[in-house]
């Protein structure tokens, strides 16, 4: 069933469990997501990013999620994450998103906060949710990897500003995580989650989860996290996937999908159970 983030993150708040978002660029990675959920009778997020649509475009990915998700037997959400331009957040609205992260992080605080506002009144007016973004969660590598990453931790007290002056219906924070694979063991500010989320009353969201290790994961969820992004692990499941059906002999590009299929389902499921998500719906 199609449904928003707060459906899904609200229950999660209250009972203290994490839900995995996990982005989907091709049919294979919508199913092997959708189907771990209902066989986990877990709910789950699912989606794509901008920095994603390369490799499939939004509207594509608009026509293959949106059904699978009406259809599917368990809550799931489909959420745009990391939207960096307020034209795209607009088409994933139009598409029938039922979830808008407006990410402008790497703005001003002023301007974050008043361009994340801004998209929070049109989403609400149309029953859409929206994740923020305080703080900014870099990458392990490239362009986007940080000198410092604590210069650019979430403020707790400046927290509790953003949600009020937005309204948002959940916040991505910034406490030592990072996009991609990891180099070295990260070390999250748990301390610092736990007083973000009393002050904020919000679910929280850990980006950059591929790569942590269990005790990070149940730590974090114990002191406030709710969603947590995980894509590596499952694009680089999916090509040892393929790898394998190789090594087995497949001739054809469908003879490596189930494979391919498989192996992420597998990330899936122990994401879900080690988020503590099983059997609640």
């Amino acid at each position: 069933m199609l449904v928003t983030m707060n459906e899904i993150l609200l229950p999660a708040q209250k009972e203290k469990y994490g839900v995995g978002f996990f982005n989907a660029v091709n049919v294979e990675m919508a199913r092997a997501i959708i189907e771990a959920a209902e066989e986990l009778r877990s709910p789950v997020m699912v989606g794509t990013a901008e920095i994603l649509l390369p490799a499939m475009p939004l509207e594509l990915v608009a026509d293959y999620l949106i059904p699978m998700a009406r259809k599917a037997s368990v809550p799931v959400c489909v959420h745009y994450d990391h939207g960096l331009s307020f034209e795209k957040c607009m088409e994933a609205l139009k598409l029938g998103f039922t979830s808008i992260m407006y990410d402008c992080s790497t703005e001003e605080y002023e301007t974050n906060a008043d361009k994340v506002a801004e998209i929070v009144r049109i989403c609400h007016s149309i029953g859409v949710t929206v994740e923020g973004e305080l703080g900014h969660v870099g990458d392990n590598e490239g362009a986007g990897m940080l000198s410092k990453p604590s210069d650019y931790y979430t403020d707790p007290v400046v927290a509790v500003d953003f949600v009020h002056r937005t309204g948002i219906d959940s916040l991505a924070v910034a406490v030592g995580n990072a996009h991609g694979d990891y180099k070295f063991p990260p070390k999250l500010d748990f301390d610092r989650i736990e007083t973000i989320a009393r002050g904020t009353g919000l679910p929280l969201v850990l980006h950059g989860g591929s790569g942590l290790s269990d005790t990070d994961f149940q730590t974090a969820v114990e002191k406030g996290i709710c969603k947590i992004n995980i894509f590596t692990d499952l694009d680089k499941a999916g090509k040892l996937g393929a790898e394998k059906a190789l090594q087995e002999g497949a001739k054809t590009l469908m003879g490596l999908i189930p494979y391919e299929i498989e192996a992420m389902k597998d990330v899936v499921k122990a994401k879900l159970e080690l988020f503590g998500s099983c059997g609640r719906v």
